[in-house]
């Protein structure tokens, strides 16, 4: 395995950045095209707590409620036996649709526990802060790579970043699954993990240019993926295993944020790899960008 990557490391690190910089662009004008399917988090909807029978499960529940309030209705347990939360959306002129009537064809008892409706400013507000909790991470990023990172390094990671971001997002637009806060906690958290992973191999990056002044970048940067390589993939690994058992038992809750994370630790492996060498490497970075400057101390 060690001589394969020695043999073709620098290939699969150039196509891979090809193919990183197509995705990149097409999920672009996927989201231009198609946009999000925002959830009611974002838009506006009614969430309705009932109990029903102990024996009904969320599939059965939304074959009944579907046709009536619509695809974008979900069914999420509410910590008691037969206990659900049903989230729905209602138009502005639209009449509160009659939970009980709906579920009593398939259950003996329904009990409506408690209604409550996020409006359409409660909403917008939710679309507000969230965008701006995005940018304000986005920017720290930026500032610490600045501070950590000469520049040529520092835009390898960042653009790394912003792919992994895109690609989740673009996933989202392609697919047209709900995008709610859940999602965009998860959208959050990949940017800490791609960051992560960047920041390992711009580390040994900068310390092989130290130590071997006279290598070429392109060699350098190979040596680099070689040494992350095997740390790479055991955290890679053992994070998509917690995130495929979150995304196979978590429920309808969960998908979106199970979702997105397992979509961006694979794009975050796989950008830090290529994005984040490649582009240093385009940008001419060499071992003088780390030496110390020579100050002329002469009167």
């Amino acid at each position: 395995m060690s001589q394969f990557f020695k043999t073709y490391i620098r290939g699969i690190r150039y196509i891979t950045s090809y193919v990183s910089i197509t995705l990149i662009v097409l999920s672009l004008v996927v989201l231009s095209v198609r946009g999000l399917n925002l959830g009611l988090d974002f838009t506006g909807g009614m969430v309705t707590e009932v109990t029903v029978d102990a024996s009904l499960d969320n599939h059965q529940l939304l074959n009944v409620l579907t046709p009536t309030l619509g695809e974008g209705t979900t069914v999420t347990p509410s910590g008691g036996e037969g206990r659900w939360l049903i989230r729905y959306a209602v138009g502005d002129k639209q009449e509160t649709p009659n939970i009980s009537q709906l579920l009593s064809p398939i259950s003996n008892q329904v009990q409506i526990v408690g209604n409550s409706m996020v409006g359409s400013q409660v909403g917008d507000d939710m679309v507000n802060q969230g965008g701006l909790a995005l940018l304000i991470s986005t920017l720290c990023i930026l500032g610490y790579l600045c501070f950590r990172f000469e520049w040529r390094l520092a835009s390898g990671a960042l653009l790394a970043l912003f792919h992994d971001v895109v690609l989740v997002l673009g996933f989202f637009a392609a697919t047209q699954m709900e995008f709610n806060l859940t999602t965009l906690a998860a959208v959050l958290a990949i940017l800490g993990y791609s960051l992560n992973d960047s920041i390992i191999i711009a580390d040994r990056i900068r310390e092989l240019l130290l130590a071997k002044r006279n290598t070429p970048t392109p060699e350098i940067n190979d040596q680099a993926v070689m040494a992350t390589f095997s740390r790479t993939m055991v955290t890679s690994g053992t994070t998509l295993i917690t995130i495929s058992a979150l995304w196979l038992m978590g429920g309808n809750s969960l998908a979106g944020f199970a979702t997105a994370m397992f979509i961006g630790v694979i794009s975050g492996t796989w950008s830090s790899i290529s994005i984040g060498t490649v582009l240093p490497e385009k940008c001419q970075l060499t071992a003088q960008h780390y030496l110390p400057t020579e100050v002329d101390m002469a009167p």
